[in-house]
């Protein structure tokens, strides 16, 4: 009877969750989210930004790059920046494990990859059923990176803004631990 590897589990896994990526004329894709964990709390991104979930692989570091980018990986030859999700929420970092995960999109032809705890599954959230965000941490415009709150049954998933996800604008510097190191 042959094992299983944690690896090859894990591959299945996202192997399965990139064939939910798939999508015929009936989905709406614009109402179709991935869903997924930090600390704890489901995310959500629009899945027409997603081209892929890849497993977490060495990430090479960068100079000169927002403290939330954790370097750059080779993914088929292709180099494509890692934002660590944590980092840009300014949460506390915690070592990576089997779940975690990198979710690869594409914002405008422009490839970036998401660092997140887990990926849990695709959801349907139809618009009517996103809530405002609260203002609470928008910046003086009162956007911030939330888009809104999906609800799908008893279930609520914060829909992120991918562009302001991935833009330095709004960010509170104060989070930010190079500038914490720089004020000692």
């Amino acid at each position: 009877m042959a094992e299983i590897t944690k690896d090859k589990a894990q591959q299945r896994s996202i192997d399965d969750l990139n064939s939910d990526l798939t999508f015929n004329d009936e989905n709406n894709i614009a109402d179709m989210y991935l869903t997924f964990a930090v600390a704890g709390e489901e995310y959500g991104v629009g899945i027409g930004f997603v081209t892929e979930i890849v497993g977490m692989q060495k990430v090479m570091e960068v100079p000169d790059v927002p403290y939330f980018i954790k370097g750059v990986i080779n993914l088929r030859g292709k180099v494509i920046p890692v934002m660590d999700v944590r980092r840009r929420f300014g949460m506390e970092e915690k070592e990576y494990t089997e779940r975690t995960v990198i979710i690869v999109l594409d914002i405008a032809n422009v490839p970036i990859g998401l660092v997140v705890d887990a990926v849990s599954e695709v959801l349907e959230i139809p618009e009517g059923n996103i809530d405002q965000p609260p203002r609470f941490g928008a910046d003086q415009d009162g956007k911030g990176v939330i888009r809104g709150l999906g609800k799908q049954g008893d279930r609520v998933a914060i829909i992120l803004d991918i562009d302001r996800l991935v833009s330095e604008h709004g960010i509170d510097r104060r989070k930010d631990p190079t500038v914490l190191k720089g004020a000692a």
